[in-house]
């Protein structure tokens, strides 16, 4: 198992290098602190595994998908601090593999690494309480259709989302906009495929990163069906 650790803090690579080098069998031939610096040695060296916390200086979410174009077997264990649901829905379609975060126990950032060189995803437990407040599955998330090309939207189609981000049932929509029950099922199909979503959380999502509903409407609303 090689591995490269990508992060700017000097501090947290010796205490990742130190832990998992006396934990597991690994080789680390490589520490990056910037995208630069990983590239290089992605290239120089190759690595299974990347552990990378995309938000200290020097990387950005859009890290991971640049390294993923042109290292495709690489798999990414996203190391980082606090971060919201969102964050970490975009970084799994970003391409990250696994998350723990840094005040994570020890131990589970080892199973990380261990798990993620097996082709399995681990999350630690404050990963999964904040996926699971936000009442997303992971499962369920459309990873393959996930696209940076633009999303076109009617106006209707936007009502209709943010109505859906607030919890209304295809028959309340139906009686707030004047329109027929099948007529809002089809724009509901239509926005989920647009969208590349297979759910109602997929919907909501989009609303809360495009900031059409309040962030707070969805982490406290109902579970959404």
């Amino acid at each position: 198992m090689n591995l490269i650790l990508a992060d700017s803090n000097d501090l947290i690579r010796l205490g990742l290098r130190t832990v998992l080098t006396a934990e597991l069998n690994v080789a680390i031939v490589g520490e990056a602190r910037n995208e630069k610096e990983l590239m290089a040695q992605l290239a120089a060296f190759g690595a299974s595994i990347v552990l990378i916390d995309f938000t200290s200086e020097g990387f950005t979410i859009d890290t991971i998908q640049r390294v993923s174009t042109k290292f495709k077997t690489v798999k990414f264990l996203a190391v980082t601090g606090a971060q919201s649901a969102q964050t970490l829905v975009d970084a799994l379609r970003s391409g990250v593999t696994s998350y723990v975060k840094k005040d994570c126990e020890l131990s589970e950032i080892v199973n990380a690494v261990s798990e993620t060189s097996r082709g399995n995803k681990f999350f630690c437990g404050q990963i999964l309480e904040t996926i699971q407040r936000a009442n997303i599955d992971v499962n369920d998330l459309d990873f393959e259709s996930f696209s940076c090309e633009p999303v076109i939207l009617s106006e209707r189609e936007n009502e209709i989302i943010v109505l859906i981000a607030e919890g209304q049932t295809n028959e309340l929509i139906a009686e707030h906009l004047f329109l027929s029950k099948h007529t809002v099922n089809t724009h509901r199909k239509n926005i989920m495929a647009k969208l590349g979503v297979k759910n109602t959380a997929g919907i909501v999502m989009y609303a809360v990163k495009t900031e059409l509903i309040s962030p707070n409407k969805f982490l406290f609303a109902p579970s959404l069906n």
